[in-house]
């Protein structure tokens, strides 16, 4: 799901959503959440791509394709889909035409101050993991971009992307503040995979990523190859999430106890009130899992 619709976001959100509405186990949940990681790596990848290979020839075409689609109605959800690619990929080339036309790896004051930070430092690499958690969303594209124009060394590129890992589980735990205890312990793990996974990466931070070179023919100690520098992004990315979740998929029950244990339920829960459980906000437009609320909130 997430590789069709691009946001991890977006399928977290959905996740929690459902845990609240009763259709998803916190388990069950935990499992999707991981899955949610290793699909947002494609992100990354179409990102590494808009920055080696010239994606006008794709866009223009995929707009006008869309747009007969969409006017025949037919296959509308086809030409949705080739209208919204295509408005991915023209934002990737007006953003990568943007950093050629910023010249950053010809500017003498960009370039000094990110040569003053000590790549070898694990305080610089923590410096930029909390740079990269504040500002998430849009910096993965940022990243890429400084990246690719060699002024940010791979070091301190990696470190942004692991802040952003953690960045990107605020959506779902913002959407969790006013929901059950249930979303809340499927947003709270969702936050524990990531930040689990980018503390055992911190301690074996240095061979991890020269691994990821290697994997990729790039030699981070030369100043040459700026074209490899996002891929070696998109390609930590992916083994990140894909080795965190073969770590942790044996730990779900553990992680669920876990979870059970840092949020306790509300006291109108743990006194038994009689409320409504499973019925509320957000699902109840679609028919079917209304329904399904309620046959679930009558059992209860």
């Amino acid at each position: 799901v997430t590789c069709a619709v691009q946001s991890s976001s977006a399928t977290t959100v959905m996740t929690v959503s459902f845990v609240s509405a009763g259709l998803l186990t916190l388990a069950q949940a935990i499992s999707v959440i991981m899955g949610a990681n290793i699909g947002t790596t494609l992100t990354a990848w179409i990102m590494s791509l808009g920055y080696n290979v010239d994606l006008t020839n794709v866009v223009f075409p995929s707009f006008l394709l869309g747009m007969v689609l969409i006017y025949k109605k037919r296959h509308r959800y086809v030409g949705d889909f080739l209208f919204g690619t295509a408005f991915m990929f023209l934002s990737l080339v007006m953003l990568s035409a943007s950093g050629k036309e910023m010249d950053l790896e010809h500017n003498e004051d960009v370039i000094a101050f990110f040569a003053s930070f000590d790549t070898s430092s694990h305080l610089t690499i923590l410096i930029f993991l909390a740079i990269g958690t504040l500002i998430t969303c849009i910096v993965m594209a940022i990243t890429i971009l400084l990246c690719s124009t060699g002024v940010l060394p791979i070091y301190l590129g990696i470190a942004l992307v692991m802040g952003e890992i953690i960045g990107t589980t605020a959506t779902a735990i913002l959407v969790a503040l006013g929901a059950n205890t249930q979303a809340r312990r499927a947003a709270m793990a969702h936050l524990l995979f990531n930040v689990f996974g980018v503390m055992w990466v911190l301690t074996v931070f240095y061979p991890f990523v020269n691994a990821v070179c290697h994997l990729v023919g790039y030699d981070p100690d030369t100043s040459g190859q700026i074209e490899r520098l996002p891929v070696v992004l998109a390609m930590f990315h992916t083994c990140f999430n894909v080795i965190n979740t073969a770590i942790l998929i044996w730990f779900i029950p553990q992680m669920e106890r876990l979870t059970c244990l840092i949020i306790r339920p509300k006291q109108q829960e743990a006194d038994n009130v009689v409320r409504l459980q499973f019925i509320e906000g957000g699902l109840m437009a679609t028919p079917e899992i209304a329904v399904l609320q309620a046959q679930k909130e009558i059992h209860h």
